[in-house]
């Protein structure tokens, strides 16, 4: 019975969408309970799916979503792909081992990726509500890095010891690890490795609302405060980032700085040519030397840097093959053949081919590296924006590419998930709509004048 507090986000969300809007209760309950509550503690329903707090939320928005008749959507070829993967994974399970126990996949597939997509797909760009949503990112990791400070010191996660009585039995298996003789901050997102990828969505869409001038000169609770806000709250995701102590997901964020760097850049295909050559000229090189590294096996590592180099190659050595017995469809969540000492796919991509197989595989490719570079199209063939930095098609195409280097050393998983679908719901919407990124910054939207007309008709030139 306790665990029905995972429910209250879901009642909370249906009354405030009933009583105003979808869009209204995204921002305000679906999106924070997303980003501050954890993913892994669940209400349990004998016989039916069970829900997390996001999930919950997030059906009883879609409800209120469908009731209203899908304000602001529209449809695209993307969303197929969304579609085709969750299709693909659900079947994929579900030939693994049944119904009953497939339920909880199909469940989560629906509200933590194809649901996701289509709401910030339809109330992001289409209302206008692309630095609410942004702000709102910014701010309630701002919050999680701050309490991160308590694990860190502390090496106690705060979010666990205040709900696992609620949850009994659930929750256990994620533990805070330690590294550099300190704790690794997870915070709600259930492991380091997991909230180094919220911590770069977090800091990325924080650099482009500071360069947009999206933020005020000062918060109006803390006046006195010295410096910009935007400031502080660069600092914060930034430190938010850092104390995950997650050398993968540091990496990734150097990768994605340097795309959103281009957008920086007054002759954008320039420095775009600069990059891609320089992947060529150092890129291959660096590769090929990374791969003479990884591949002399653990029992010949010189340092633990390059042993978790050469497990993570041995894994792809041990696993292809089993993957290849099962390519289409995949074994299903757990149930592939699990290699001695190699338990542990610390590969998503990989992982994913073992899970779901080739065709799951190859909707989530187009996802993720369909978007960005669809992204980085559409970005260079708009004009500089002005200031500079205010690009949202290379800040999305850096997040992505974070993305992409990170959960090569690791799993997509948690929170990750819906934020990656979301992100892709609004990069999708952005380009379909083909929304002028000069015309919505923050800076700009500052110098265009009120209308004040009693009544305001749509006029398309």
């Amino acid at each position: 019975m306790l665990s029905y507090l995972a429910l209250l986000p879901g009642i909370a969300a249906f009354l405030l969408a009933t009583r105003h809007n979808p869009q209204y209760a995204f921002f305000r309950v679906y999106l924070p309970v997303l980003l501050v509550l954890p993913d892994y503690y669940r209400c349990i329903f004998p016989g039916l799916p069970d829900p997390t707090f996001n999930q919950s939320a997030c059906v009883a928005l879609f409800i209120s979503f469908a009731m209203s008749g899908f304000p602001g959507y529209r449809f695209s070829l993307n969303d197929l792909w969304v579609i085709g993967y969750a299709a693909c994974a659900s079947i994929s399970e579900y030939r693994a081992t049944n119904y009953s126990d497939a339920q909880n996949l199909m469940f989560g597939m629906l509200f933590s990726g194809v649901v996701p997509y289509v709401l910030a797909k339809s109330l992001i760009e289409p209302f206008g509500n692309r630095f609410l949503f942004a702000k709102t990112c910014v701010l309630a990791m701002s919050a999680v890095s701050i309490l991160n400070l308590i694990e860190l010191r502390m090496g106690t996660n705060p979010w666990q010891l205040l709900l696992w009585r609620f949850f009994p039995g659930q929750g256990y298996e994620w533990v805070t690890t330690f590294r550099f003789g300190l704790a690794r901050a997870s915070g709600p997102y259930a492991h380091a490795l997991l909230a180094g990828i919220m911590m770069i969505v977090a800091f990325r869409l924080q650099r482009w609302l500071q360069w947009s001038g999206a933020w005020p000169d000062k918060f109006r609770l803390l006046p006195r405060l010295p410096y910009k806000p935007a400031f502080w709250l660069s600092l914060i995701t930034a430190g938010g980032l850092f104390i995950t102590l997650a050398k993968g997901s540091w990496l990734a964020a150097v990768f994605g700085a340097g795309l959103v760097a281009v957008g920086r850049r007054k002759y954008r295909r320039k420095a775009m040519g600069v990059i891609l050559a320089a992947m060529v000229v150092i890129g291959i090189p660096a590769f090929i030397a990374f791969l003479n590294y990884a591949s002399v096996g653990r029992e010949n590592a010189k340092d633990a840097n390059q042993e978790t180099a050469a497990y993570r190659y041995e894994l792809i050595e041990h696993y292809i093959d089993i993957a290849n017995q099962q390519p289409w469809w995949g074994w299903g969540l757990t149930h592939w053949p699990k290699v001695p000492g190699a338990e542990s796919i610390d590969n998503h991509f990989l992982l994913l081919l073992l899970m779901h197989g080739y065709l799951a595989s190859a909707f989530f490719l187009l996802l993720l590296l369909g978007t960005m570079v669809r992204l980085l199209v559409y970005g260079l063939r708009q004009p500089a924006t002005a200031p500079p930095g205010s690009s949202l098609a290379f800040t999305l195409a850096g997040i992505y590419l974070g993305y992409f280097v990170v959960i090569a050393t690791v799993f997509m998983g948690q929170q990750t998930v819906p934020m990656f679908f979301m992100l892709t719901g609004w990069a999708e919407s952005y380009m379909q709509r083909h929304s002028l990124e000069w015309a919505t910054t923050g800076a700009a939207q500052s110098r265009l004048p009120s209308d004040t007309r009693p009544f305001k008709f749509r006029r398309v030139l």
